[in-house]
C-alpha cells in the first residue's frame, strides 16, 4: 500500500513539466531556500513531446482486443443495428464523461492514479484500488498477446498447422472438411490445435501440469516488447505509439477488403447490421452495452489519468477526449464489418446459420477466424496479417496499462524511483512475468479464466468507477472541477458532462453493478465447473481491490488526530496549487493553498 501522505504540484515555468512532491518531503515551516533545494533534487518527470503523442497513446490504449472480438459479437447477438441505441446512450451518459474526467484529472494535477487524490485525501483508496486492478490486469492480459505470438510464429509456413489432421497431436475424431453437416462426435483441426497443441489442456484447475515452454518463450518476448516500449519514459512511448496505434488500422482495412470480396460475406454483414428492436426490451442487451463501454474504454485503471498527466497544463483535453471516444466507437463498428464478412463466408462454406457461427473473445480470435483462413488461398498470409494485428492491438493496451501502474508508484515515491526508472520498470515486468507463468502451464487456461472472471472483472471496475465519479462530482465538487478545467483549456465545456458526473454516470455504474452481482454465476469453462476453493481464490483477487476503498477511509480516520469534526475536515481538505492559466503571466509560480470541501 502506498504512502498515507498526499502530494503537491508546482509549476515552475510554462515550459517545465509539473513535479509531484510527497507531503512528507515538505516542511511547512521550512525556509523557501530549503524548499527550492528539495525541488531541484527531484528528477524530471517527463512529458509528451509531439503534438499527437497523447492522442495516439489514448487511441492505442482504448482500442484493444475488445473492439475486435467483443463488440461485433454483442452487436450481432443483441439485435444488430438496434444494439447501437443502448450502446451510444451508455457512451454519452457514462463512457465519454468518465473518459473526460480521468484525462482531465491527470492533466490538472500532473500526477498518476494515486497522486491525483490529493484533491480528496479521504478517497485515496480509489487510486490504490486502481493500482491493484491494473496489477492483476497486467499479469493476465498479456497472456493473450503470448497466444497471438504463438499463432503468428506457427503461421510462417506453406501450410498452417491447424489446416489438416495429419499432425502428431490430432486424434481420430479430428476433421478439417468444414462442409460436413454432422460433426456431433467430431473435433475440428482448429480446436485440437488450440487444446492439444498450444495448451495441451488438462482436466481442471487442480491439474496445473507442466509449463508450456513455447508459450513461456512467447510470454517472455511479449514482456520484452512491453519493457522496451516504455523503458525510456513517455517521450519514447510517444514515438512507439505512432506505429503501434496505426498498424492495426492498416491490417483492418486489408482484412476488410478481403472479407467483403468473399462469397457469403453479405449474409454475415446483414446479420450484423439488421436491427431487431424487440431485443431492446431485454435487460441483458442494456447490460451488455454498458459493460462493453466500460471494458473498451479502459476506465478505472488509472491509465488514462497517467496518460493525461504528461500533458502540458493548457492542452485542450476536452477536445482530445471527444476525438478519442469518437475514434474508439467508429473502430468498433468498422471491426464488425471485418469480422462478420468472414463469419458470413464460413456460413457459406459450412451451410450453417451465421447466428450459430458467431463467437466472442478467444473463441473468435483463436478458433473461428483461424478456421476461416484455412478456406482461403494464401491462408498463411491472411493468418500472419490477422495475428500480427491482434498482437499489436493487445500490445499498446498492455504497455499503456503498465505505464499507468508505473506512473502511479513513481509519483508516490519520486525521489526514490525516478532516478531508478529503468530498473524499477524491469523489476515490475519480471515480477508480472513470473506470476503470469501460472497461466501458461498445461492447465493455465483454467487459471487465465479465473483471473479474467474475478481479478479485474466488470464488478470491480464498476465499483471503483462509481466511487471515483462520486468523489470528484460530490466531495470535491463538479462546479469546482469545471473551474479547474476552464482554467486549463481557456473555456467552459458543455454543462452536460457535469450533469453526467453528478447524476447519470453514478446511477448507471450502480445499476450495472447491481445487475452484475445478481446475475453472477459460478465460473465455468466449457462443461467444467470450477471447484469452491478456486472460486474462493477468485473472490480474494476481486476483493483485494474493492476492500481498499472503505479500508483506506477507516485507516485515515484512525490515524488522523483531533475530534471527529477536525478529522473529517482534514480528510476532506484538498491541497490545491494556484496554477497560471494561459491568459496570465507564465512567470508566475504556483503556491500551495488548502481548500476545505
Amino acid at each position: 500500500m502506498g504512502k498515507t501522505g498526499h502530494s503537491t504540484v508546482d509549476l515552475n515555468s510554462p515550459t517545465e513539466v509539473k513535479q509531484a512532491v510527497p507531503f512528507e518531503e515538505l516542511d511547512p515551516v521550512a525556509p523557501p531556500a530549503d524548499e527550492e533545494r528539495k525541488k531541484e533534487e527531484l528528477p524530471d518527470r517527463g512529458g509528451w513531446k509531439g503534438r499527437f503523442d497523447f492522442l495516439l497513446s489514448c487511441v492505442g490504449y482504448a482500442i484493444g482486443l475488445g473492439n475486435v472480438w467483443r463488440f461485433p459479437y454483442l452487436c450481432g447477438k443483441n439485435g444488430g443495428g438496434a444494439f447501437l441505441i443502448p450502446y451510444f446512450l451508455t457512451l454519452v451518459f457514462a463512457g465519454i464523461p468518465l473518459f473526460f474526467l480521468e484525462t482531465a484529472l491527470g492533466q490538472f494535477t500532473s500526477l498518476g492514479g494515486m497522486g491525483v487524490w490529493r484533491l480528496m485525501p479521504m478517497m485515496k483508496g480509489v487510486g490504490i484500488a486502481s493500482v491493484v486492478l491494473s496489477f492483476w490486469l497486467n499479469i493476465y492480459y498479456i497472456i493473450i498477446i503470448a497466444w497471438a505470438l504463438y499463432y503468428l510464429f506457427n503461421s510462417f509456413g506453406s501450410e498452417l498447422p491447424w489446416q489438416s489432421c495429419d499432425n502428431a497431436w490430432n486424434t481420430e475424431k479430428c476433421f478439417c472438411n468444414y462442409s460436413l453437416t454432422d460433426t456431433t462426435n467430431l473435433t475440428s483441426a482448429v480446436t485440437e490445435f488450440w487444446e492439444r497443441n498450444m495448451h495441451q489442456l488438462t482436466n481442471g484447475l487442480d491439474e496445473p501440469g507442466e509449463v508450456r515452454w513455447p508459450l513461456m518463450g512467447t510470454l517472455a518476448l511479449a514482456w520484452v516488447l512491453v519493457y522496451f516500449s516504455i523503458w525510456k519514459g513517455v517521450e519514447w512511448t510517444g514515438k512507439v505509439v505512432y506505429f503501434s496505434a496505426t498498424y492495426p488500422y492498416i491490417m483492418l482495412f486489408i482484412l476488410f477488403f478481403r472479407g467483403v470480396s468473399l462469397p457469403g460475406a453479405i449474409d454475415g454483414i446483414l446479420f450484423y447490421i439488421t436491427p431487431d428492436f424487440k431485443k431492446l426490451s431485454h435487460s441483458e442487451v442494456w447490460l451488455d452495452a454498458a459493460t462493453q463501454i466500460f471494458f473498451s474504454y479502459g476506465l478505472g485503471l488509472g491509465s488514462l489519468i497517467a496518460l493525461g498527466s504528461y500533458n502540458t497544463y493548457n492542452n485542450d483535453v476536452y477536445r482530445d477526449s471527444l476525438i478519442v471516444c469518437g475514434i474508439n466507437s467508429c473502430t468498433s463498428m468498422f471491426a464488425g464489418f471485418v469480422i462478420f464478412s468472414i463469419v458470413g463466408f464460413m456460413s457459406h462454406i459450412t451451410k450453417k446459420p451465421v447466428k450459430e457461427l458467431a463467437a466472442s473473445g478467444p473463441g473468435l480470435a483463436f478458433l473461428a477466424y483461424p478456421q476461416a483462413v484455412t478456406q482461403l488461398p494464401m491462408s498463411s498470409l491472411w493468418a500472419i496479417l490477422f495475428f500480427s494485428m491482434l498482437m499489436m492491438l493487445g500490445l499498446d493496451s498492455q504497455f499503456c496499462t503498465v505505464e499507468g501502474f508505473i506512473t502511479a508508484l513513481m509519483d508516490e515515491y519520486p525521489l526514490v524511483l525516478r532516478k531508478r526508472k529503468k530498473i524499477f520498470i524491469l523489476i515490475i515486468c519480471f515480477i508480472s512475468f513470473i506470476i503470469g507463468i501460472s497461466n501458461i502451464t498445461q492447465g493455465g487456461l483454467y487459471m487465465f479464466k479465473l483471473f479474467d472472471y474475478y481479478s479485474a472483472s466488470g464488478m470491480c471496475l464498476l465499483y471503483l468507477v462509481f466511487f471515483e465519479t462520486v468523489s470528484i462530482s460530490w466531495f470535491y465538487g463538479a462546479d469546482r472541477f469545471y473551474n479547474n478545467i476552464e482554467d486549463m483549456i481557456g473555456y467552459r465545456p458543455c454543462g452536460w458532462w457535469k450533469l453526467c458526473w453528478k447524476y447519470f454516470t453514478p446511477l448507471i455504474c450502480l445499476g450495472v453493478f447491481t445487475f452484475s452481482a445478481i446475475e453472477m454465476t459460478p465460473l465455468t469453462l466449457g462443461k467444467y465447473v470450477y471447484p469452491m476453493w478456486g472460486q474462493v481464490i477468485g473472490w480474494f483477487m476481486a476483493l483485494s481491490s474493492m476492500i481498499v476503498i472503505p479500508g483506506y477511509v477507516i485507516y485515515l480516520f484512525c490515524v488522523t488526530k483531533g475530534s471527529i469534526k477536525q478529522r473529517w475536515l482534514k480528510m476532506t481538505t484538498s491541497r490545491e496549487d494556484v496554477k497560471p492559466s494561459k491568459h496570465e503571466d507564465f512567470g508566475h509560480t504556483g503556491s500551495t493553498v488548502e481548500a476545505p470541501v
